[in-house]
């Protein structure tokens, strides 16, 4: 039987969302960005829903959320990247990272990567497979799926 994942008394802002970041650009334009970043749990498992995109600039914020699902004693975390509309090589680094981190721990993560987006698909999806790493990941359609243990297909593999 799995550690059910303890959360903490004000964990984030009380909101559970974060961050309004902001971005340099060529020419001095600043660019604010909005990640949003919300924990939900479902049985064992911790739920990250994440929104917006995922670069360079917001990639901390979601590595720090990760850590924080960690040391609240969570070791099987849901990714909800459904959300995400853009994510750059630091995105990519953040959810590597995170896998490593939760299998060190003898965890699990799961991302949610729905096969149909907008009109193409999931971003994420076809970044993670033009870099040849989805392979890495455990991934679901949805929530129900990714903490029900229903993997999306056979080459997955969980963290």
């Amino acid at each position: 039987m799995r550690a059910g994942c303890f959360g903490r008394a004000g964990w984030g802002s009380g909101d559970g969302k974060s961050g309004l970041a902001e971005a340099r650009h060529a020419g001095g334009k600043v660019r604010h960005l909005m990640l949003s970043v919300e924990r939900a749990e479902h049985g064992d498992w911790a739920v990250l829903h994440i929104s917006g995109e995922l670069d360079l600039v917001s990639s901390a914020v979601v590595r720090r959320r990760v850590h924080e699902v960690v040391a609240d004693g969570c070791h099987h975390l849901v990714l909800d990247l459904s959300g995400v509309r853009f994510c750059d090589s630091s995105g990519v680094g953040v959810l590597i990272a995170a896998r490593r981190l939760l299998h060190s721990c003898r965890g699990a993560l799961r991302l949610i990567l729905p096969a149909r987006g907008a009109l193409e698909g999931s971003h994420v999806n076809r970044v993670l497979a033009a870099l040849g790493v989805r392979r890495l990941f455990d991934v679901h359609p949805d929530v129900a799926a990714a903490t029900g243990g229903v993997a999306d297909g056979p080459g997955t593999l969980t963290a």
